[in-house]
């Protein structure tokens, strides 16, 4: 989950469907990225028997608890999503389609959560999680382990796991943490849009320098029980303390690099040298405001450009969107893709090594995306673009999900020696 980074006071879907009102899709033209030979897509075949696509991050859940009524039966993932009122970005025909073999669906509340609110909202989007997973059993089954992971691809279903983003919902409890650990969560982002009180995001104001003494113990107790410690929307100086504590290799489930696209959610490349030693993943966010800086900035146009008509309009939103629609309309959405999403892969590659690349697309947490990889499907175009690019077919199976999986063996290794 990501757009709420900038305007965290806005509730997700509402947000989207304001975005969409806007014209948000309005685009210039651009020579986009080849789609897949079908040489391409037997190549891709292949490699996904050797390692499947593993996403870091979806935000299916909380789009249907937020957007469709917290009710499966308004939603039919064997149907495309894309008729739905607001449409979805994943489905299982897509998901197929896209080769998914695994993927962590994000378990997320919003940062305005707080406390015991939090963590009951946590326990309640696992329980419509694993609810997701129990209605489509001849697709999904729930995996708790890497191991399980490998199980459940090989038998042609998609391996569904727990990704818990925001560390508020453990109301300041390793008793907590461990309760979420035990639910069969496999990662927590430790933060959102929000600096919280043993961790500073990348999207708030400071207040610890990185991580507090507490802080320093989750880090700690996750190594302990086997949880893998998420660095996504977390302050720069937050990565590198956890890094520095850290026994177990880290991921970043949703981020993409810094020097590409300097937006504060990314990655820097001191930290990414970091990550290098430390055996961590970073897994590519493919949203265009944090990959593109022409899209961000923008974005940041856009914004400014609403701030002003709700200054000369108060009470009167009508005009704003009416103005705001006209803005874009003068002022076309830069358009990317897979071009960029490959360009932060490759950077990452270059200082953190091939083995520290995954995928983390945001899927129904984000208003757009790159042209050609609107939704869960999306994949194959990125994986065409790096063969035309030189990548080996060892090097695209561990972007694919080889790199984030030999990193939850390695935590489960440091938690069995712990124990």
């Amino acid at each position: 989950m990501t757009v709420r980074g900038a305007l965290n006071t806005v509730p997700r879907m509402r947000l989207i469907s304001v975005l969409a009102a806007l014209a948000f899709f309005a685009t210039p033209a651009f020579a986009q990225v080849a789609p897949p030979t079908a040489a391409e897509l037997a190549r891709l075949d292949r490699i996904v028997r050797i390692a499947p696509i593993i996403d870091g991050h979806n935000d299916l859940p909380w789009a249907i608890r937020d957007d469709h009524g917290n009710e499966l039966a308004n939603v039919d993932l064997n149907s495309d999503t894309r008729l739905l009122t607001p449409p979805l970005h994943t489905d299982i025909p897509r998901l197929r389609a896209g080769r998914v073999g695994g993927q962590f669906w994000s378990v997320y509340v919003p940062a305005s959560l707080q406390g015991a609110a939090a963590t009951q909202a946590v326990r309640e989007q696992i329980a419509l999680t694993r609810a997701i997973i129990a209605a489509y059993p001849e697709t999904f089954e729930f995996a708790g382990s890497a191991a399980d992971i490998t199980r459940i691809h090989r038998a042609g279903r998609i391996a569904s796991m727990f990704g818990m983003e925001g560390g508020e919902a453990i109301n300041g409890s390793l008793e907590t943490l461990r309760e979420f650990r035990e639910a069969g969560v496999l990662y927590m982002t430790l933060t959102h849009s929000t600096t919280i009180a043993w961790v500073d995001s990348a999207t708030a104001a400071p207040q610890h320098g990185g991580l507090s003494p507490f802080g320093e113990e989750v880090i700690r107790e996750m190594n302990r029980i086997g949880m893998l410690v998420d660095l996504s929307h977390v302050s720069a100086d937050a990565m590198r303390d956890v890094l520095t504590i850290t026994r177990a290799p880290v991921i970043f489930s949703h981020s993409s690099a810094f020097a590409v696209t300097p937006h504060p959610r990314n990655v820097p490349d001191d930290v990414l040298q970091l990550v290098r030693r430390n055996r961590g993943v970073v897994m590519v966010n493919f949203f265009p405001a944090f990959t593109s800086t022409e899209v961000w900035h923008w974005g940041a146009e856009r914004l400014g450009e609403q701030a002003r008509l709700q200054a000369l309009n108060p009470g009167n939103p009508e005009a704003v969107t009416t103005g705001v629609a006209a803005w874009v309309a003068a002022n076309p959405r830069p358009q990317i893709d897979a071009g960029v999403i490959a360009d932060h892969i490759e950077h990452i590659a270059r200082i953190a090594g091939r083995g520290a690349v995954g995928l983390g697309a945001d899927y129904d947490g984000v208003p757009f995306l790159p042209v050609g990889m609107e939704g869960v499907d999306g994949y194959a175009v990125l994986f065409a673009e790096l063969m035309r690019r030189g990548w080996n077919d060892r090097d695209l199976a561990g972007l694919a999900g080889g790199n984030v999986l030999r990193a939850l063996r390695e935590a489960e290794r440091v938690a069995a020696r712990s124990r």
